[in-house]
């Protein structure tokens, strides 16, 4: 009944190790044993099921992500010290969500130059090695320094591989209808306020005469230089001037 596939897994029947026979099949995997190998990443693929439930709404086959987080399940036990006083699933979390993460931003559709990723991946060793050392979050003064980077183009290459966020991904839900992320945006361009001063402004120019309309919608609809507007309708740039401050007061006073 509890049967799921991935990859032709079945999750259900997945085993759990305990932490004595962890740390037993570790010191087994240092000496060599493949078999012990094994067995720890069958024992922990649990783990990786854990992880990525996270991603599940990035729209990623469910496979992929999976083998994925395999892969930084089995780097994170080749690399695993048993001689550090911490849990292995504390130490392999962050290395299998570092993984997906870094095949999330390889497939990603916004496409990054190779050079920006190269300098944003070094910020994140860096940052990860600063952790270590100083046992807080570095600034982003701390991590240009290292890299000898100016702050601005780490910030720059640090913000270019962030994931893109759909507009209709949930960001909240209290078990009833789910707020998105487009409910949180807003448009200041296309308001009420904007809509009706737009009907003002139209209507407010129907009140001018030929000229006058003509030299409001150069400057203020068409982007030129009262100079400009001088040359086009054949007249002086001071009586230019002149009149589009008169059409401006006239359009005022219907406004």
């Amino acid at each position: 009944m509890n049967k799921v596939e991935i990859c032709g897994v079945n999750t259900s029947k997945l085993p759990v190790l305990s932490n004595v026979k962890m740390r037993e099949l570790f010191v087994l995997v240092k000496q060599g044993d493949d078999e012990a190998r094994d067995r720890l990443v069958n024992g922990n693929l649990r783990l990786v099921l854990s992880v990525i439930h996270r991603f599940n709404n990035r729209g990623e086959y469910v496979d992929d992500l999976f083998q994925v987080g395999c892969i930084g399940l089995i780097k994170a036990i080749d690399n695993f010290d048993l001689g550090q006083n911490v849990r292995f699933s504390t130490y392999a979390v962050p290395m299998i969500i570092g993984e997906i993460r870094r095949y999330l931003r390889d497939n990603s559709p916004v496409r990054v130059s190779r050079s920006l990723r190269d300098v944003a991946y070094k910020a994140l060793q860096v940052r990860d090695n600063l952790v270590a050392k100083l046992g807080r979050e570095p600034s982003v003064d701390e991590i240009s320094e290292q890299l000898q980077l100016p702050r601005e183009e780490v910030v720059y290459a640090l913000d270019a591989i962030q994931e893109p966020v759909s507009l209709f991904e949930p960001i909240y839900n209290d078990g009833g209808d789910p707020i998105y992320v487009m409910d949180q945006i807003s448009d200041e361009k296309n308001d009420d306020a904007g809509w009706l001063e737009g009907i003002s402004i139209r209507e407010a120019l129907k009140k001018l005469g030929e000229r006058e309309r003509t030299i409001l919608s150069l400057r203020f609809f068409h982007g030129r230089t009262q100079m400009e507007v001088a040359e086009e309708i054949g007249i002086s740039q001071a009586q230019v001037s002149r009149l589009e401050k008169a059409a401006l007061t006239h359009m005022a006073k219907f406004m």
